[in-house]
């Protein structure tokens, strides 16, 4: 089977055979008039990739600041290790698109900036910080400052500053997007890497199709607004042939042209 998938109505999903570390159970969003999420259930299993996948105001990005803590849903609630979201907290950290530096801190400054907030001392702070600075391939940058950097270099800060607070769920808002292809395909292989060696739960949103298959462990399809999950894709067994065959593999291209299927008529 090229993937195991559900396409039932939202929040009616096959069997799950994983842990969740985030559960979203029959979650709405009204923004005046305009409803953006209407009765959305997922679940996002411990330790892997999930990516959010669909058309533009769809509601993917919504979803991720209500997991976040920084939107509150109007109907429905987020589970995080089975406690329940009402705001921000360390058990989640968010990458921005815009990368969302401190232009007048350096590099260590901005990725140590969450532990010191925590209180966290100078010299453990910035301990941490070094490594997870080495981590993303920025060794030797430590005291550059955000106009120093290339814009991938920046999204690498952001990445940095967000894993060495350690939280257990990183939620990423099509972190790529702002950087061309070259850095774009390095930043996804990186990316295989961490989920693979930090044990992390990831929240992933893209617009890119080809992305999502790349990366993802789970891909959750949604439908524009009202939003719900109308599919839930798990690719399998190209995954462990290494970063360098996915992209050749039939079982990866397969896939891409079946989500590509499910969302051309919503495309405008």
């Amino acid at each position: 089977m090229v993937m195991s998938q559900t396409k039932a109505a939202f929040g009616q999903a096959e069997p799950a055979d994983y842990e969740s570390a985030v559960s979203a159970r029959n979650i709405s969003k009204n923004y005046g008039a305009v409803e953006a999420l209407r009765d959305l259930s997922l679940e996002f299993p411990r330790g892997q990739l999930t990516s959010l996948l669909g058309p533009s105001g769809c509601g993917k990005t919504t979803l991720l600041k209500i997991i976040a803590g920084l939107l509150q849903p109007s109907a429905g609630e987020v589970e995080v290790n089975g406690h329940t979201v009402t705001g921000p907290g360390p058990d989640r950290a968010f990458v921005f698109q815009d990368f969302a530096l401190l232009p007048w801190a350096t590099v260590m400054r901005n990725v140590a900036f969450g532990l010191e907030m925590r209180g966290v001392a100078k010299s453990e702070r910035e301990g941490i910080a070094a490594k997870y600075i080495a981590e993303v391939g920025l060794s030797g940058f430590e005291h550059s400052y955000p106009h120093e950097l290339s814009g991938g270099m920046r999204q690498r800060v952001g990445l940095a500053r967000a894993l060495s607070v350690d939280a257990q769920v990183l939620l990423m808002d099509e972190p790529f997007s702002a950087v061309d292809e070259q850095t774009r395909r390095k930043f996804q292989e990186d990316l295989l890497a961490l989920v693979q060696h930090e044990n992390k739960t990831f929240i992933f949103v893209t617009h890119s199709i080809e992305e999502a298959v790349y990366v993802s462990d789970q891909i959750a399809i949604l439908l524009p607004r009202p939003s719900r999950v109308s599919e839930i894709i798990r690719p399998s067994s190209f995954r462990s042939k290494g970063v360098d065959n996915i992209r050749r593999d039939p079982e990866y291209l397969d896939i891409v042209d079946q989500i590509w299927a499910s969302l051309r008529s919503y495309v405008e």
